[in-house]
């Protein structure tokens, strides 16, 4: 394994874990497999069970069956798909985001703590590795839906841009001009 594959891996890894040790530890009464679902619906927007069920690695039956636990708690909408009325897309409801917004709340609220531990250098050092993180998310995603960077406003991931907040949607800070 080179280098950039074993970067690669152990960033994975880590981020992983965090995330997990978060949800463990985070106090909130949304089932974890329900969150997840309602972050990728955040993350994904307005979509069809098929989209879902490909983004999640999961089969259609499965994402049937999760989505209609989530349209029971009242946390996912249903409308006609522009492109094809027989379809339907399904997206988070004014309560599915308040939900959401719960479980992000309580992971940050458990991360906290560990954060405060950290010296100033430390708090620094994550800012920046986020503000990269967040850079290298943003390439990723332009060219998977085809887009190039040149063009596209430059992303900001100095130590002093406003960082995102851990779980919380984390994109990035765009400069003006």
């Amino acid at each position: 394994m080179d280098d950039l594959d074993s970067l690669g891996n152990e960033l994975l890894r880590s981020a992983a874990r965090l995330s997990r040790w978060a949800s463990r530890n985070a106090p909130f009464d949304v089932p974890f497999a329900q969150a997840r679902l309602l972050a990728l619906l955040d993350e994904l927007g307005p979509a069809r069970v098929s989209a879902l069920a490909v983004a999640d690695h999961s089969s259609q039956p499965t994402m049937t069956t999760q989505l209609q636990r989530l349209e029971s708690a009242g946390w996912v909408e249903r409308s006609a798909d522009p492109a094809d009325g027989r379809a339907s897309l399904l997206a988070l409801s004014d309560s599915g985001r308040t939900a959401l917004d719960g479980v992000r709340r309580a992971r940050v609220e458990t991360l906290a703590p560990l954060l405060a531990e950290l010296d100033e250098a430390g708090v620094a050092r994550v800012r920046t590795a986020v503000g990269v993180l967040a850079d290298l998310l943003r390439s990723a995603e332009d060219a998977e839906n085809g887009e190039s960077a040149e063009g596209t406003d430059a992303v900001d991931s100095s130590p002093d841009a406003a960082a995102p907040t851990p779980g919380l949607n984390p994109i990035p800070t765009r400069k003006d001009g």
